[in-house]
C-alpha cells in the first residue's frame, strides 16, 4: 500500500454569516473531498500541541508524525533547509518576510504579492547595505526569505507578521525571553536589538529603492520592511523511513520553502512544479501530475496547496472558495482517478493543517477535518467532508502523531 496526503494549507474555516451561517467547506462546490469523505472514514484532528503557536511550521510537522517539543525549532531551519543553506554551529536561522508597512501598521504580511524575480533585488540591496559577518539575508521564494545570524539567540519573542493585520508594527518588535540563555551565543537581549535594529534599518533603506518609489507613484502596495520572526537552530529529526519502514522512499511537493524544509528534514525528495506559486494562480495541474508521477515511483507523497491560507489571510471569501474548487476538481480529482487506475493500491488523506478564518485573518487552535480512503475500504456514515460533518467520523477526534500511526497502520 502506498500512501499519499494532500495538505489545503488554512482550508478549514469558522461559519459565515454571509454564506447563511455555514462554514465555507460546507458552502463551497467540492464533489471530489465530498466523494472521498463517502468511500472513505472521516475525523477530526488536533493538529497543534499545548503551548505551541497554530502555525504551519508547527501543524504540517504533528501531521507528518514528529514529536514537537523533541524536534521544534521554528520555521527558519527549516527553510533554510529547503533554500540549500547548510546550517553552521552558532547559526540562528530566522524566518524574514518582506512586508508592506502604512500609516504605522502591518497592512499585509506578503509585501503586496512580492514575487520571486524583485524580491531578490531587494535582498541583495539589503545584503549590500546590512550584511556583515554576523548578519547576511538569503532569497527564498516570493516575499518569504531568510535570515541568518551567527551567534543569534533563539530566545526571543517574535510576532508572526501575518497574525497582525492592520494592527501597530512597533509594539510587536521584538522582544527577549527573560532568563533564558545558550552557552557563548549573545544573550537574547542583544538579539533582540539587533533584529530590530536591522528592522528600522530595512525601512530607511527599502523607502528608497527603485522598486517601491515605482509602487509608490502608482499607489501600489510597497515591500518596505523586513520582519523576521521564529528563529531557531539546526534541528535533530529521525527520517520517515526510520519511523515507517514501509516507506522506502518519499516524495514532497509545495511552492513554500517551509514545507520544502521539513520534507528535507524527514528524508523526502523535493519535487519543485514550474509555475508553482503558493498562490490561488498556482500549476494545480502540475501539481496533480507530479504526485502521480511520484507515486509510480516512492512509497510515500506529500501534496501540500498554499493557496486557501493566502485567500484566508487576505480575508478574501470568494477567492477562498474559488481557491477550495481548484484544489478539489483541477488537483485532488485527477489523482482519485490516476489512482483508480493503478495496479497497487493507494491510500489517500485530504486535510489542512489549521483553520485559517477570513474574518479573523490569522490561524487558529482549532481541531480540522479529515478524510483517509482507499478503493474498497468500509465507509462510515458521513456523506460530505467539513468541519461539521467530519465531527461524525469514526476516526472520532485524534490528536497529533495518532493521526500519521493511523494513516501508516493500513497496509
Amino acid at each position: 500500500m502506498k500512501h499519499i496526503i494532500i495538505l489545503g494549507d488554512g482550508m478549514a474555516d469558522h461559519a459565515v454569516e454571509r454564506l447563511g451561517g455555514k462554514t465555507l467547506l460546507q458552502y463551497a462546490s467540492k464533489p471530489m473531498m465530498d466523494f472521498l469523505a463517502r468511500k472513505g472514514r472521516t475525523g477530526r484532528l488536533v493538529t497543534v500541541p499545548e503551548g505551541f503557536p497554530p502555525g504551519s511550521e508547527v501543524a504540517n510537522t504533528a501531521i507528518l508524525g514528529y514529536d514537537l517539543n523533541k524536534v521544534y525549532e521554528g520555521r527558519g531551519p527549516l527553510e533554510a533547509a529547503s533554500i540549500g543553506y547548510e546550517m553552521q554551529p552558532g547559526d540562528l536561522a530566522i524566518r524574514c518576510n518582506i512586508i508592506t508597512l502604512e500609516d504605522g501598521k502591518i497592512i499585509t504580511h506578503n509585501g503586496g504579492n512580492l514575487q520571486t524575480e524583485d524580491a531578490r533585488v531587494l535582498i541583495d540591496y539589503l545584503n549590500e547595505h546590512l550584511g556583515s559577518d554576523r548578519v547576511k539575508f538569503i532569497c527564498g521564494i516570493q516575499y518569504r526569505h531568510l535570515l541568518i545570524i551567527k551567534g543569534g539567540s533563539k530566545h526571543i519573542l517574535c510576532n508572526p507578521p501575518h497574525d497582525h493585520p492592520n494592527e501597530a508594527w512597533r509594539p510587536l518588535l521584538v522582544k527577549p525571553e527573560e532568563g533564558l540563555a545558550d552557552g557563548e551565543r549573545m544573550a537574547a537581549q542583544q538579539t533582540a536589538d539587533l533584529i530590530n535594529d536591522l528592522i528600522l534599518k530595512s525601512q530607511e533603506l527599502l523607502a528608497k529603492h527603485p522598486y517601491n518609489v515605482a509602487k509608490a507613484q502608482k499607489g501600489e502596495r510597497q515591500a518596505n520592511s523586513i520582519w523576521p520572526w521564529s528563529g531557531g537552530y539546526r534541528p535533530s529529526m529521525q527520517t520517515l523511513m526510520e519511523q515507517y519502514p514501509q516507506v522506502k522512499t518519499g516524495a514532497v511537493i509545495s511552492a513554500v520553502d517551509l514545507i520544502q524544509g521539513i520534507g528535507k528534514y524527514a528524508g523526502l525528495r523535493i519535487v519543485k512544479v514550474p509555475g508553482a506559486t503558493g498562490l490561488a494562480d498556482t500549476n494545480y495541474e502540475g501539481k496533480a501530475q507530479a504526485a502521480i508521477d511520484a507515486l509510480k515511483q516512492d512509497d510515500f507523497v506529500f501534496v501540500h496547496v498554499e493557496a486557501t491560507d493566502e485567500a484566508g489571510h487576505d480575508g478574501d471569501l470568494e477567492l477562498k472558495l474559488r481557491a477550495i474548487g481548484y484544489l478539489d476538481q483541477r488537483l485532488i480529482k485527477p489523482i482519485v482517478e490516476a489512482i483508480e487506475q493503478m495496479d497497487e493500491p493507494v491510500c489517500m488523506a485530504v486535510l489542512p493543517d489549521h483553520p485559517t478564518p477570513v474574518e479573523l485573518r490569522i490561524h487558529v487552535n482549532e481541531p480540522v477535518p479529515f478524510i483517509i480512503y482507499y478503493k474498497g475500504m468500509e465507509p462510515d456514515e458521513v456523506q460530505r467532508y467539513d468541519e461539521v460533518a467530519c465531527a461524525g467520523g469514526s476516526y472520532g477526534l485524534l490528536r497529533l502523531q495518532e493521526f500519521m500511526q493511523a494513516f501508516m497502520s493500513i497496509e
